[in-house]
């Protein structure tokens, strides 16, 4: 019998019916004897909707009793999940995240997890209880209520997970799987049946929302195996695992794609020591964070430098930027909003060569001209024209075998 965690979004636990759902799907481990402690996230659209009434009141509500508030979402689904089990007969008992002793830094609103002490987890276990935890949350040092940001619920599971050396971390969702494109955007896209950590955290910083991206640098940290599936069916999705031989035999795995970019350029800047120093220091200062960085030298003693920063902070980075260009000497300082990012993602990529002349030859063809190009050593990601994004997913997709059942 085996120690399940398993984590449910806030689609699958929508409403009083979905929920009861969700309690058979776990009284069903329950009854094969399984131990089981279950995530929950908050209705879906209720932690968007606290938000709003947050700022009803003010515009830059106080972070802390923010934070005091988005809570009760999740507070709110595991107490009727619970209450849920306990109509069907099943011994179940809710926690909100200190109760689970989910221990985090004191940045309200985006809090880290330092520990988790899961001893009262642990004690409700060996009594035959199913723990239902309040995800998202937690709870700083000086027992301030704490939230994680975004897609926290994936980092309280991952983390209790490994806390408790569970045998698996199942992620229910809305879709069934992790797939090798956006099935909205490419029609030919294939459910992946493994896929390592490092091609998921690669894959969850480059635009796909599967998964949040913390929840898989826990899971590689403390080797946690990831299942994600669907809530709202009973097929087989992904494993999300350690690096396996086998998944070298095949150079690209996915094709990703991120319309949230803009970029800012910096024309004819002094090419001095220090300088890059000043040109993004402020940029952090101001809590942005910039992705892509491309330095072209000019002849004289100039260069000039290219970044990209998330679309929402486009405006206040540029901003930012105005000022740094009259204290450094910059003759112009312009940006761009409508470009994308896409990004072809394996760990074959390693021992295969060619694979970049692939992808720039895919995109020649279609007339798709390449703005930027970062690297890694299992990743390539171009900034295209916003409007090329689907077609070039679709063509990259097909240029590197995607499309292929085998």
């Amino acid at each position: 019998m085996g120690l399940y965690v398993q984590k449910y979004g806030g689609t699958s636990v929508a409403d009083l019916e979905r929920i009861q759902d969700v309690a058979k799907r776990v009284s069903s481990y329950f009854q094969n004897g399984d131990d089981v402690v279950v995530i929950l996230s908050a209705m879906a659209g209720v932690t968007d909707n606290l938000i709003d009434m947050a700022k009803t009141i003010s515009d830059s509500p106080d972070k802390r009793e923010l934070d005091v508030l988005l809570a009760t979402g999740e507070q709110t689904t595991a107490a009727l999940l619970a209450l849920t089990l306990r109509s069907m007969g099943y011994p179940a008992m809710s926690l909100l995240g200190f109760q689970a002793e989910v221990i985090t830094d004191c940045h309200f609103g985006n809090a880290r997890i330092l520990e988790v002490g899961a001893q009262r987890i642990r004690d409700f276990l060996k009594k035959r209880t199913i723990v239902v935890v309040a995800g998202f949350q937690g709870c700083d040092p000086r027992g301030n209520i704490t939230t994680l940001g975004r897609g926290g619920s994936d980092t309280s599971a991952v983390a209790i997970a490994a806390a408790l050396e569970a045998d698996i971390c199942e992620i229910y969702t809305d879709v069934d799987g992790i797939y090798t494109a956006d099935p909205n955007v490419c029609e030919k896209a294939r459910k992946i049946e493994s896929i390592s950590y490092d091609e998921m955290l690669n894959m969850a910083s480059l635009g796909a929302k599967v998964l949040q991206i913390r929840s898989v640098g826990f899971a590689k940290k403390f080797n946690v195996p990831i299942h994600v599936r669907s809530s709202f069916s009973e097929e087989e999705g992904t494993m999300v695992v350690s690096e396996e031989p086998a998944m070298e035999s095949l150079v690209v795995s996915a094709v990703t794609h991120d319309k949230d970019q803009a970029r800012i350029t910096l024309k004819k800047v002094p090419d001095q020591p220090g300088i890059a120093a000043k040109i993004f220091s402020p940029i952090s200062e101001g809590g942005i964070v910039v992705d892509m960085i491309i330095q072209n030298t000019r002849s004289g003693g100039q260069t000039d430098l290219t970044f990209t920063v998330p679309k929402a902070d486009f405006k206040r980075a540029l901003e930012i930027e105005k000022g740094v260009a009259v204290d450094i000497g910059a003759e112009d300082v312009f940006g761009d909003e409508d470009i994308a990012k896409v990004s072809v993602i394996g760990v074959g990529m390693r021992n295969h060569s060619g694979v970049a002349s692939l992808m720039f030859n895919t995109l020649a063809k279609e007339n798709i001209n390449i703005i930027m190009i970062s690297t890694s050593e299992i990743r390539i990601s171009c900034i295209v024209e916003e409007k090329y994004t689907e077609l070039a997913v679709r063509v990259l997709h097909n240029s590197f075998g995607l499309d292929r059942e085998d």
